[in-house]
């Protein structure tokens, strides 16, 4: 079997098993947490295309899973439109929100850029909290309908995670094929060079945009499916602290690396619940791990950049490497 095809076979095989869990696990508890696993992997997937591929860095990926979150309440539960025309607006108004901020931000680069987005996703928390005849302000958005499509609704725990495990899946394979297109080999020329990718003729400007666009627009429909999952949502789910630990888990993955970028979206959000996935876990030393997460994520990447630059992806391809020869 060629390389390629035990690739395949391998994400094949992955695939099968995320979908078949539900089938083996009994804890409603942990098939939440994993539905909360393939709502991040959602949005890494775009931050990886966005980040790990185009090299822009993005510190407000939070506010377009808010502005997705949002969307989807206030169209399901005020308009009382159905759930798929609310997943639909959540993605159009979050590619929208990252049409805004990518047109405004296309001279900018690195620290400058980063400090945009920061921006952004601040002002958007903002608007979230101050806009409370519409969102709710401060005490949130409550009473959002479950998911549905014509007349089946996704209330238990087993049927969230599906659709949301299915939707996570084919965010990942849409991802891996655009990678692997003309616009994926463009990505990745931006990301080298910016001169180097205008000399072989690419469309500069437009890669940033369409990437950008892309990666909210997956950031939306993440939060369109938090928001019918949980049927609540608030200005404090969408900060910056939010969007730090996105950006980390697509640092941790590996630059160009979807693999990478799952892993570490899996690792990163289980650390999130260790106290209740790890019985033995005594109290004080969950206090410790939740009190000091983003030190732990900080640390994590700053051993990432010492010992493997390429992230989890880099590992990834050692090891396949190494055992191909």
């Amino acid at each position: 079997m060629g390389a390629r095809a035990l690739k395949f076979a391998l994400v094949g095989l992955a695939a099968v098993a995320v979908l078949v869990l539900p089938l083996l696990v009994d804890d409603r508890f942990l098939l939440k947490v994993l539905t909360y696993v393939g709502l991040n992997v959602i949005v890494v997937t775009g931050l990886s295309l966005l980040f790990g591929y185009a090299g822009q860095v993005s510190l407000g990926h939070a506010a377009f899973v808010g502005i997705g979150a949002y969307a989807c309440a206030v169209a399901t539960k005020t308009y009382e439109l159905p759930w798929l025309a609310g997943l639909l607006l959540a993605a159009v108004l979050s590619a929208a929100g990252g049409l805004v901020l990518a047109l405004p931000s296309l001279r900018l680069k690195g620290h400058y850029l980063a400090m945009a987005t920061l921006g952004f996703g601040e002002l958007m928390t903002l608007a979230f909290t101050e806009a409370e005849p519409v969102t709710g302000g401060v005490d949130g958005f409550t009473g959002i309908p479950f998911p549905s499509i014509g007349s089946f609704e996704f209330r238990e725990p087993a049927a969230i995670y599906w659709l949301v495990w299915g939707i996570a899946i084919l965010a990942l394979v849409l991802a891996a094929n655009l990678v692997s297109l003309r616009p994926g080999r463009a990505m990745k020329a931006l990301h080298g060079s910016e001169l180097g990718a205008a000399a072989c003729g690419v469309d500069i400007v437009g890669v940033k945009v369409r990437t950008f666009v892309i990666s909210a627009a997956l950031a939306g429909i993440s939060g369109a499916l938090y928001a019918s999952a949980v049927g609540f949502v608030s200005p404090s789910l969408f900060t910056v602290s939010t969007s730090v630990t996105f950006l980390a888990m697509a640092v941790i993955g590996g630059a160009g690396s979807l693999a990478g970028a799952v892993i570490a979206a899996v690792l990163l959000t289980l650390l999130q619940y260790i106290d209740a996935l790890i019985p033995g876990l005594s109290r004080e030393a969950a206090a410790v791990l939740q009190e000091y997460q983003a030190d732990v994520y900080g640390l994590a990447i700053v051993l990432v950049v010492m010992f493997a630059p390429g992230g989890l992806g880099s590992l990834l391809n050692r090891g396949r490497d190494g055992g191909a020869t």
